[in-house]
């Protein structure tokens, strides 16, 4: 029964015929990623701007978003079983994990200004006004604004090409970027600093094209044509020199005179580059040791909450109001994101913290050990919240005065 067993479970890419099908079958193709928008940041690789952005994407694709059950006082009770919280914690399409997801909404609305989350398989309720549950999910750019709908552009995984398509708005989750004043907008730092480096990389490519920029002072004059004529003969030989020769070298009459051009300009570009860049970094609340990783606890809190969790909460508030809405609330559904609490503690300061957490019953042991990676003690009291530093009493616990008369009465009668 093993042998039949294993032989019923084993697969071989290459021996199952159903996989073996011909590309003509699968539908149109490209060596890209086309399902994803490509704007502006992702193009403009010369530039910072594309490392500040996926430095914040990776970010917020680090921070848990889950479908959960509350309790009657509003409190996160256990994840929901739903098909919602699959698409948030397993996989949301069949062309991206969740962490891949969020790094998608941030990505483009850094590069957009707004990304719109857009429900693709949903179950609704009964007039069909409310979704009560989303199977699957994708991101999509906002082409066009009505009063009570958008337009979207959003990828079709089943003709394998993007789709505009015109959809209500309380069934679209859109999600404005929280620093689109300081990212989107036309006067924004972040568009002055990419305008600031797109004419430096114009500077530094015309420096860098291989010109040699010289004037050659001919020992006659060229007023007249037929010393012009003489002047470009006498330059087309030395350009000839210059090409033919292998190491670049030409000669030229004791009379000329060559004067080199090519100079840098003086030109206050690197400054105002390296300005922007500062102001940037304060506004968007990173330093260079966060680009860099080398940044500090105080500096990563201090991040995390200028910068991080604000786009977090904008994409949780929009799901939120769209997936759930009063509806959800009152089955006591939310979603909500998770962090991980040890996350920029040092190692030296772990054990400290886990000892006060322990005796204060804030955490119990699994918890703190799951919080850690570790995995769960099968110790009796490890579930438990209790202090360790004090006696645990294991009687039971004394009746009441009353009840206690009452049984001397009863003895002494």
């Amino acid at each position: 029964m093993a042998i039949l067993d294993k032989l019923r479970r084993a697969w071989s890419v290459f021996s199952n015929q159903e996989l073996l099908v011909t590309n003509s079958d699968l539908g149109p193709s490209s060596s890209r990623r086309t399902d994803r928008s490509h704007g502006r940041s992702y193009i403009n690789d010369k530039t910072i701007v594309t490392s500040v952005y996926n430095r914040i994407a990776l970010d917020v694709s680090g921070v848990l978003i889950k479908h959960v059950k509350l309790d009657e006082k509003g409190r996160y009770a256990s994840d929901a079983q739903s098909k919602m919280n699959d698409c948030f914690t397993l996989e949301t399409n069949i062309d991206q994990a969740p962490s891949a997801f969020r790094q998608d909404i941030a990505m483009t609305m850094f590069d957009k200004g707004v990304a719109a989350v857009v429900p693709i398989l949903h179950e609704r309720d009964v007039l069909a006004l409310h979704i009560t549950d989303v199977s699957l999910m994708r991101v999509g750019d906002i082409i066009q604004y009505y009063p009570r709908h958008v337009r979207v552009s959003v990828w079709d995984e089943n003709e394998g090409r993007r789709r505009e398509i015109t959809y209500p708005k309380r069934f679209v989750a859109i999600v404005e970027n929280p620093l689109a004043a300081v990212m989107n907008e036309p006067n924004s730092t972040m568009q002055r600093l990419i305008s600031k480096l797109g004419l430096l990389d114009t500077v530094d490519t015309a420096l860098s094209s291989g010109k040699l920029d010289l004037i050659i002072q001919l020992p006659y004059t060229v007023r007249s044509e037929t010393r012009k004529n003489q002047a470009d003969k006498r330059r087309d030989e030395i350009e000839a020199q210059l090409v033919g020769s292998k190491y670049g070298i030409a000669y030229a009459d004791a009379t000329e005179k060559i004067t080199q051009l090519n100079r840098p300009a003086e030109n206050h570009l690197l400054k105002q580059v390296e300005y922007l860049v500062e102001m940037l970094y304060g506004q968007l609340g990173i330093t260079p040791e966060v680009m860099n990783g080398t940044a500090s606890e105080a500096t990563m809190i201090n991040y995390y909450e200028r910068t991080i969790y604000p786009i977090v909460k904008a994409i949780v508030e929009a799901m939120r109001r769209t997936f759930l809405g009063k509806p959800g609330l009152t089955r006591r559904e939310d979603i909500r994101y998770f962090r991980e609490p040890f996350k920029f503690v040092p190692l030296s300061q772990i054990a400290e913290i886990v000892d006060k957490f322990k005796r204060n019953e804030v955490m119990s042991s699994n918890e703190i050990r799951d919080a850690l990676g570790l995995p769960p003690s099968e110790e009796p009291t490890a579930d438990k919240l209790a202090n360790p530093n004090m006696p645990q009493s294991t009687s039971p616990p004394p009746t009441s005065g009353v009840q206690n008369s009452e049984r001397n009465s009863q003895n002494e009668s």
